[in-house]
């Protein structure tokens, strides 16, 4: 984005967003109510993902309830207590289709046979996107926003030695995490806290070049959470803005078209587009253009990451 705010001199930038909400740490007992409990779990139900930060260095300065630092146990006491709050709400529909069940009803049955499938894997400890669901199944339960239906990444948090090397608590963490196929980002949270109250690029670089660091580990969390929601970003480019898009992998044009304006994708007609590399390379819409790198896309076309779009529609 910085790059094509150099390129076309906008009066404006608008960079997408990916909002992280910090929820406060879940304790053992928090399905039943223990510490904030039930206010954690009515939160967690509104996002997208889940990203767990585990603590996984040592300082005596700081206390740990569970004792010894173990980053494993950390995560299986957070992954119980979701799972056993999933358990109780998937019981409680499933006692209420129960009589319903019973009408002979063909989708009813479905989808609680789907829901009888959920009570046993949770009741053996597993989370539900280790179940395999469709997307047909899922629809049973969608209702419910089961908390370990959603995808997961996590933060190991290691000291500053640990920063580039990891250390045997993330090492553990990382062994556990692959056998789910869930990823860990290791980073040292107070070095990153630091980096964020840099307001001077150049002294927020030479911070980073201190620390042999050729970006900030938040940027990595980033770019993964993108990956995990299955996200990518588009650009418009133009003298009174340039502004980055958020969408989902897969889209056509004319739904990009429509997280700008509905008309957008309601009266969509074509799309002009020029890849970020071939702007970068050339310089200007214009040169693109004359280069043969400006492309006219219908309404089939896949919008790819880095797109630089300009829309064309008649509402």
């Amino acid at each position: 984005m910085n790059k094509l705010e150099e390129l076309v001199k906008p009066n404006r930038t608008v960079p997408t967003q990916i909002e992280i909400v910090d929820i406060a740490g879940l304790v053992r007992g928090a399905s039943k109510g223990e510490g904030l409990g039930n206010k954690f779990l009515a939160n967690i139900r509104e996002v997208d993902a889940i990203i767990h930060v585990i603590r996984c260095f040592e300082d005596e300065n700081i206390l740990r309830e569970e004792g010894a630092i173990n980053p494993v146990s950390d995560k299986e006491i957070i992954e119980t207590e979701l799972q056993l709050k999933d358990l109780e709400s998937v019981e409680k529909k499933a006692q209420r289709m129960e009589k319903m069940v019973k009408t002979g009803d063909a989708k009813m049955k479905s989808e609680y046979e789907v829901l009888k499938r959920c009570q046993e894997h949770l009741n053996n400890g597993k989370s539900i996107r280790s179940l395999g669901l469709t997307k047909e199944e899922k629809a049973a339960v969608a209702d419910l926003f089961l908390l370990t239906d959603k995808p997961i990444l996590y933060v190991a948090n290691v000291d500053e030695a640990s920063m580039h090397t990891g250390n045997k608590y993330s090492e553990a963490l990382q062994e556990m995490a692959k056998a789910e196929g869930a990823e860990v980002i290791v980073m040292t949270n107070a070095i990153e806290a630091q980096i964020a109250e840099f307001e001077n690029p150049e002294d927020k670089a030479m911070f980073m070049e201190e620390y042999k660091m050729t970006e900030p580990a938040l940027d990595r969390l980033i770019h993964s959470t993108y990956k995990l929601l299955n996200l990518l970003t588009y650009f418009t480019a133009g003298v009174q803005e340039v502004r980055a898009w958020t969408i989902q992998h897969g889209w056509k044009a004319p739904q990009a078209a429509g997280v700008i304006h509905t008309d957008f994708e309601r009266g969509f007609i074509k799309a002009e587009v020029i890849a970020y590399d071939d702007f970068i390379k050339y310089g200007s819409e214009a040169a693109c253009r004359d280069n043969g790198r400006l492309r006219i896309e219908g309404k089939e076309y896949i919008v790819q990451d880095g797109d630089i779009m300009h829309f064309r529609f008649n509402v």
